[in-house]
C-alpha cells in the first residue's frame, strides 16, 4: 500500500526541480482557460495539492507551505494536474472562488499589459 505521506515515486521520478527543489506551477480556471496565477511546489506541495482536492504552494518569500483560500478565503478547488512534457512545469486547472491574485485581481495578470508586437503567420506558402 503506498505511503500517503509522501509524493508517489513513480510521479516523483518525472518531475525537474531546480536548483531549490521545486517546479512552477501554472493555474488555470477549468471552464474559461483564463491564467490565474503561478506558483511553485516541491514535492510536499504537490503531494497535498493531489490528496487533498485545494491547491497547496511553497511560499519562496516565506518559506513555508500556503493553502490558496486558508487566509483570503479564495480557493482553489483542483480539476485536474497535468505536468508538461519536460516535466518542469505544472498545469493545475481549478475552480476558483473569488480573486486569484493577492492584489484582488481576478487573475495576476489583469493590471500589467506590456507592449508587444502582434505576430501574424506569412500568407505566403513555403516553396
Amino acid at each position: 500500500m503506498p505511503d500517503p505521506t509522501i509524493l508517489d515515486p513513480q510521479i516523483a521520478a518525472l518531475l525537474k526541480r531546480d536548483e531549490h527543489g521545486l517546479v512552477a506551477a501554472v493555474v488555470q480556471q477549468h471552464d474559461t482557460g483564463d491564467v490565474l496565477m503561478v506558483g511553485w511546489m516541491d514535492d510536499e506541495a504537490l503531494r497535498r495539492t493531489l490528496g487533498e482536492g485545494r491547491v497547496t504552494f511553497w511560499s519562496r518569500s516565506r518559506q513555508e507551505y500556503w493553502r490558496k483560500g486558508d487566509t483570503s478565503g479564495h480557493v482553489q478547488w483542483v480539476k485536474g494536474v497535468r505536468l508538461d512534457c519536460d516535466g518542469d512545469a505544472l498545469l493545475v486547472t481549478v475552480d476558483q472562488e473569488g480573486a486569484a491574485c493577492h492584489t484582488g485581481d481576478r487573475t495576476c495578470f489583469d493590471a500589467r499589459q506590456l507592449p508587444a508586437t502582434v505576430g501574424e503567420p506569412d500568407p505566403t506558402p513555403a516553396a
